[in-house]
């Protein structure tokens, strides 16, 4: 194989959120495409910051992950939790500690990559996922310049909504994806809200694997009631939820909601305010292990989120062979298709929602024949666009494309010039 197509031998994931244990569903993304990526053949070393009880060397189904201390144990709450953003806009404890994470990120990516290139095995790019922080620390780092090996970035959906909503980040974002050579996002939508804010900057699409290994169907389960998985805050639409909910004419469908986040005590109080509280189960957060049965017994998910990233939660669902019934915003229109089982409809249309839980959530034999058949439609569709093997080797293509124009890049004596 030439040279300028060659596939990696050796990648760098740099990332804020990955599992913090087997089973853990923070960042299980990241970690499912790193397996996949060993098992054709890529290795595959991850960065990422420490927590308050993780920090040094670790490996997870064989992955081998560095967690970068950045601040204090009791400071660094910052990753894993999926509330950066909340964090840092509360406390300028956590803005000192989010400094703290870019600056430690930005050095150990230089030492890692340094030290590899001085052991003989240097990488051959670094694969930064979301922009930011970890595309800015690889940036930040000489990646792509000093550092010379290709840069290759991922969006997933709260780094560009972070950039939409703070105007003053779009010439930081505009430099960081300039220098990639190859960046992707996890749905059109993103793909899309991103070359609005960087013109000129191609945004190739693609989405992140789900382990089917984990998410499948149960024969000989009675499926009953609406499931609801996400952070409880206003984006993930849990009050429009509550309110369809509550329009369902059979008061015999429970209703399962897991997660937690800032709203939980106001949704709650607005459940008893509907009269609807003692038909809700609050399971806060689950690990992956066990929202598989909750999956496997719900009649349909429900996703009246806005602006979502892409909602791996709609194809862990699907994979399952559970319907959903999606608002038709953000990048869930990629992952809930209407011609294989999914239903979408108008976002703040609370009638609508209703009507497409009820088709599914009603005790009757036509709807759980539905439930069977848009389940077993859904689950194919989603087999072939998220298993691992397939995002696979959607990403050795673009990690090719960026090694390809590798002979731009500075030569590996100038990366001294980086530590």
């Amino acid at each position: 194989m030439p040279a300028e197509t060659r596939p990696p031998g050796r990648v760098l994931f740099v990332t804020h959120n990955i599992p913090r244990y087997a089973g853990d569903a923070a960042g299980s993304f990241v970690l499912r495409l790193a397996v996949a990526l060993r098992a054709a053949g890529v290795s595959v070393d991850v960065l990422a910051p420490g927590s308050e009880t993780l920090g040094g060397l670790d490996t997870i189904e064989g992955v081998p992950i560095e967690r970068v201390r950045y601040a204090a144990p009791s400071r660094m709450t910052l990753a894993y939790s999926g509330k950066m953003a909340e964090d840092v806009k509360a406390s300028w404890g956590a803005r000192f500690a989010l400094a703290g994470l870019l600056w430690h990120m930005r050095s150990a990516i230089r030492k890692r990559v340094n030290t590899a290139i001085g052991e003989g095995k240097p990488y051959d790019l670094v694969h930064a996922h979301w922009w930011f922080p970890s595309g800015l620390s690889a940036w930040s780092a000489g990646v792509g310049a000093a550092l010379p090996l290709p840069l290759v970035i991922t969006m997933h959906g709260s780094d560009v909504r972070l950039a939409q909503g703070v105007g003053a980040s779009h010439g930081l974002m505009q430099r960081v994806l300039k220098r990639a050579r190859v960046v992707t996002a996890v749905s059109r939508w993103l793909a899309a809200a991103a070359m609005k804010i960087v013109p000129g900057k191609h945004v190739d699409v693609g989405g992140m694997p789900v382990d089917i290994r984990v998410f499948l169907p149960a024969a000989g389960v009675r499926r009953l009631g609406v499931l609801f998985v996400g952070r409880l805050n206003a984006q993930k639409g849990v009050a429009n939820l509550l309110d369809a909910f509550a329009r369902i004419p059979d008061p015999n469908v429970p209703l399962h909601i897991v997660g937690d986040g800032p709203d939980e005590l106001r949704l709650k109080a607005k459940a008893s305010a509907l009269g609807i509280m003692h038909r809700v189960t609050w399971f806060g957060a689950l690990n992956q292990p066990e929202l598989v049965p909750l999956y496997q017994r719900a009649s349909v998910v429900a996703m009246p989120s806005r602006e979502e990233g892409l909602g791996l939660v709609a194809v862990e669902a699907q994979l399952c062979e559970t319907p959903v019934v999606a608002y038709n915003s953000g990048g869930l229109p990629d992952v809930v298709l209407t011609n294989a089982g999914g239903t979408l409809v108008q976002a703040g249309n609370i009638d609508a929602l209703s009507q497409g839980l009820t088709q599914f959530a009603v005790d009757t034999d036509d709807a759980r024949d539905h439930v069977r058949v848009a389940g077993a439609l859904a689950r194919a569709a989603m087999l072939g666009a998220f298993s691992p093997e397939a995002v696979a080797e959607k990403y050795i293509q673009w990690y090719q494309e960026a090694l390809s124009s590798r002979s731009s890049l500075p030569s590996f004596s100038d990366a001294e010039s980086a530590q």
